[in-house]
């Protein structure tokens, strides 16, 4: 609780943030991800913790979801009030809620089943670590469908089949690339053995790309029609 009151505090404290690092962090994420959890070990050694001190990172992630919820709103004509109800959306929901959700089920797993207690090194896997974790395999997902997908949405929420698959290839190298850095993020943890578990869910997300493109869903389209009957 000590912990999380001064990560917390620190919001309000923008000269402490530091925000070059973050940024770092953020560009390592979608180049050589195992950098960033390398200088999570690095942090480990020095401040007794896993989990990130500094919520610099967050607040970047956050004014990135700022700016790509404009170009949504601008893209699918939602106006002014639909603005705020797709920021509070992406924010409350995609981000924190989905985040709170998947974090506490992979710190149960890897407590219960995928942290070696006879490891010299092993220690239980901090909650706030698997929460930083969702957030750094987050990032590149949002790049791709919030960034490269708005830039393309024109063409990819068109009635053929090139549209169809772009589309539908975003999204799968997006859920890719989250579920490659979330398995190098646990990997990275001392003690930790069957990590590679994670990249096995990968599989039900190829079946489902193939899927798609067999019932040609395309899910530029399906996200444009879940938001507008939403907000």
């Amino acid at each position: 609780m000590q912990k999380a009151y001064k990560y917390f505090r620190r919001l309000f404290k923008v000269r402490q943030m530091d925000f070059e690092f973050a940024f770092w962090q953020m560009l390592q994420l979608m180049v050589a991800p195992s950098k960033v959890y390398r200088n999570f070990r690095y942090h480990n050694e020095t401040k007794h913790q896993w989990a990130r001190d500094d919520p610099a990172f967050l607040v970047l992630l956050s004014l990135y979801l700022c700016i790509s919820s404009v170009g949504f709103t601008i893209a699918l004509h939602l106006g002014f009030f639909g603005f705020w109800k797709f920021l509070l959306w992406v924010v409350l929901f995609d981000c924190i809620g989905v985040g709170v959700l998947v974090a506490t089920l992979l710190w149960l797993i890897s407590n219960h089943f995928l942290l070696n207690k006879r490891h010299i090194e092993s220690s239980p896997v901090e909650w706030a670590y698997c929460f930083d974790v969702h957030l750094n395999a987050l990032f590149p997902l949002l790049l791709i469908l919030h960034g490269v997908q708005l830039l393309l949405f024109g063409v990819l929420d068109q009635p053929y089949f090139l549209s169809l698959f772009l589309s539908n290839s975003l999204w799968f190298v997006a859920a890719i690339y989250y579920i490659y850095i979330t398995f190098l993020g646990y990997s990275a943890l001392p003690g930790m053995h069957r990590t590679v578990l994670i990249l096995y869910t990968a599989v039900p997300v190829g079946i489902a790309y193939l899927l798609s493109l067999i019932l040609q869903w395309n899910f530029a389209t399906a996200l444009k029609h879940f938001y507008q009957m939403r907000l």
